[in-house]
């Protein structure tokens, strides 16, 4: 082992006149040597940087993996430079529980069949998601990390050499600043009245070692004066990299953006496609359930029609019963079979004059007419008629 003690000494002399240094401008008792106003900048617009690309990066990982272990688990495989299993997401797993349901349920079963129609569009949903993770992560997370562990390392050592060379060069205007103020001490005429000629002569020769003293620390300026000016040109180019870094993170956005909205676009189609199947399937035993916007049936609901008594309309036609916007409510007559008296759930105020406002608790007397909503009811309440939702009545026996 090549152990070189004076190397290892000059290191530690180097050390402790940077801490005397470093100490003695904390305490305000040397100068220190301030870079320009556009240095300053760059400094600050690349801390800005790194600490705004380092939230957005640590955030898109959770977007894109909420699992905090799975995470880690990515995280090791990438410091051990493996490869990364495939994982199953969530929306396939769900995907396939319902597959396998529908096998024990039967398939032929309204709802073994349905289970099997959802599950395969879970799976395709679980599939796009997965693209859309890999996009992501290659074309946005990827970048921003190289950013992060290479290019912004790379600043923060060049800052750090840059600090201890302006150290040094401050260190060196102090050694130069006590020497010129010895020398000056020492050349200055004695009083020969005060001073013996022996002291004499030693301030001469003392004069003389100050001088070449002086001489020393002002090479020492210009070496460290030097050394600080290309370190902090090396630290300047590279911190107005930044820039290009910026239109490099920009380009990776635009590509972040335009998965996402791949990826949900792919989503809001498979999702109108299960629901149309679903309807188209399903629509004789649920009226209208997978509709998106549905619209005012001929026939009354069930859960009303077949309960509800159907009130005559006068003036109707034979030929087919009158749609619900063109409803009369002064034409609209009880039925000759009987009405049904329910009770107010909530307090209800009625949005234009066709309808009639509820009060919470009170009973009143309600019937269907033909061509209505299945979410309307006719009620009546003394001489007060209008119409009224079905989800604000309870329908007393």
């Amino acid at each position: 082992m090549d152990f070189n003690v004076k190397k290892l000494a000059s290191d530690a002399g180097v050390f402790f006149t940077r801490a005397v240094q470093f100490t003695e401008e904390k305490l305000g008792q040397a100068e220190k040597t301030e870079l320009d106003a556009h240095f300053e900048n760059l400094l600050s617009r690349a801390d800005c940087t790194k600490n705004w690309t380092e939230k957005i990066f640590r955030q898109t990982e959770v977007l894109l993996q909420p699992n905090p272990s799975a995470r880690i688990e990515e995280f090791l495989y990438e410091k051990l430079d493996r490869k990364i299993p495939s994982r199953t997401t969530n929306g396939e797993l769900l995907g396939q529980y319902m597959l396998e349901a529908a096998k024990d349920f039967g398939p032929g079963t309204p709802y073994g069949s349905t289970l099997i129609k959802v599950g395969e569009c879970q799976r395709r949903l679980g599939g796009a998601e997965r693209e859309f993770m890999q996009t992501s992560a290659i074309n946005f997370l990827t970048p921003l990390r190289n950013f992060l562990e290479g290019d912004w390392r790379t600043i923060s050592k060049e800052r750090r050499l840059l600090e201890n060379r302006r150290l040094d060069l401050d260190a060196c205007k102090t050694r130069l600043k006590k020497a010129k103020a010895a020398e000056a001490k020492a050349a200055a005429v004695p009083n020969f009245q005060e001073t013996r000629p022996r002291n004499y002569v030693l301030s001469a020769s003392a004069s003389a070692l100050w001088s070449e003293e002086v001489d020393k620390a002002e090479h020492e300026l210009r070496v460290a004066q030097t050394e600080f000016d290309r370190q902090a040109e090396v630290t300047r180019l590279l911190l107005e990299g930044i820039s290009s870094t910026h239109v490099n993170h920009l380009r990776c956005l635009h590509e972040f953006v335009e998965a996402q909205a791949i990826y949900y676009s792919q989503c809001h189609q498979y999702m109108m496609d299960l629901q149309k199947e679903l309807g188209s399937s399903n629509g004789d035993v649920y009226t209208n359930a997978f509709t998106v916007n549905p619209t005012p049936s001929s026939s009354s609901s069930p859960s009303t029609a077949a309960t509800l008594p159907v009130a005559p309309i006068a003036g109707a036609v034979s030929a087919g019963a009158p749609e619900a916007d063109t409803l009369k409510i002064e034409e609209v007559q009880p039925p000759a079979t009987g009405t049904r008296k329910a009770k107010v759930l909530y307090d209800y105020d009625a949005a234009d004059t066709s309808e009639m406002s509820l009060l919470a608790d009170e009973l009143i007397t309600v019937y269907t007419v033909p061509g209505m909503d299945p979410d309307w009811l006719i009620g009546e309440r003394g001489n007060q008629k209008g119409k009224v939702p079905v989800t604000y009545l309870e329908l007393l026996s």
